[in-house]
């Protein structure tokens, strides 16, 4: 809670106030913030909406120019490269592994240089064509989310996680000046809208939709219920089943393996199912 109030104050007045050693004062925040933070379950449930994993309130969630919600995915090709690179790192006795370096690479020092001289030189404004599309795209996102967010009113859902609110539209503002101040460019056009808008779509919009999934053979709830459904038809109560085992009956029944961990994660969260220690083995308890 502590932290919250600190973040806040940060985003919200642009100070920070510390009280140690009988001094109290108020310093100026003047810099970006880049924030992480893990679901309150421990890990992302697929099956559940973005605001009961996140515990952070709207009023800050809301002054976060971008926000990305990064998934721990199972990939075997990824998987391989990431242990590869950490061994390699161990191997050479915390040496830098040696990758190849593209001819277009700056390196560190100039690239400083750089962004400290576009700071001061440059301060690029919109145009009125980057302006006017800014002004569209908002007023559609807002329409098409107030829709959403009816319709998962109507289903008993929880409340959006993350707001779309005019905040976002400074943001959205921000990220278009800065892909020009990148170029040293003093006018953003239509071009830096368009990777801006791009930007927003992959991280806050996208974040913004998370919690609604879709199995085959039905909607968002009868899939998943029925699913569930399959699952504990083939499981007696007492009884132990491999996790891959059920998976594979999923898949062979029309459903993605996706989906079929969507719904087992369900039934153990609904205290259904119990997860081996390993969480190779599922059993029946309920």
């Amino acid at each position: 809670e502590q932290d919250r109030v600190a973040i806040h104050e940060a985003m919200e007045q642009q100070t920070i106030s510390i009280a140690k050693a009988g001094i109290t004062t108020t310093l100026n925040s003047r810099t970006s913030v880049l924030a992480a933070a893990n679901p309150v379950h421990g890990r992302y449930h697929e099956d559940k909406n973005a605001a009961e994993q996140v515990d952070f309130q709207t009023t800050i969630l809301s002054r976060f120019d971008m926000i990305f919600v990064l998934k721990d995915k199972h990939d075997a090709e990824f998987d391989g490269k990431l242990a590869k690179h950490i061994i390699n790192l161990h191997v050479q006795g915390g040496a830098a592994v040696e990758r190849e370096v593209s001819e277009d690479e700056l390196d560190v020092r100039t690239l400083k240089r750089y962004i400290a001289f576009a700071r001061k030189t440059c301060s690029p404004r919109l145009s009125t064509e980057a302006a006017e599309r800014l002004n569209n795209y908002y007023v559609e996102v807002r329409k098409g989310l107030a829709s959403a967010d009816a319709e998962s009113e109507k289903q008993g859902k929880a409340p959006r996680a993350v707001p779309i609110t005019v905040r976002q539209l400074e943001a959205l503002v921000r990220i278009s000046e800065s892909h020009a101040k990148m170029r040293l460019d003093p006018v953003a056009t239509a071009d830096d809208v368009k990777q801006a808008i791009e930007l927003f779509t992959a991280s806050t919009l996208q974040a913004a939709k998370l919690g609604e999934i879709t199995l085959e053979g039905g909607g968002v709830s009868e899939g998943l219920a029925e699913l569930r459904q399959r699952i504990e038809g083939m499981v007696a109560i007492g009884q132990m089943r491999g996790k891959s085992e059920i998976i594979s009956q999923a898949v062979a029944w029309g459903f993605s393996e996706r989906d079929a961990e969507n719904a087992i994660r369900s039934l153990v969260g609904a205290e259904q199912f119990e997860e081996s220690r390993q969480g190779r083995r599922l059993k029946r308890v309920a």
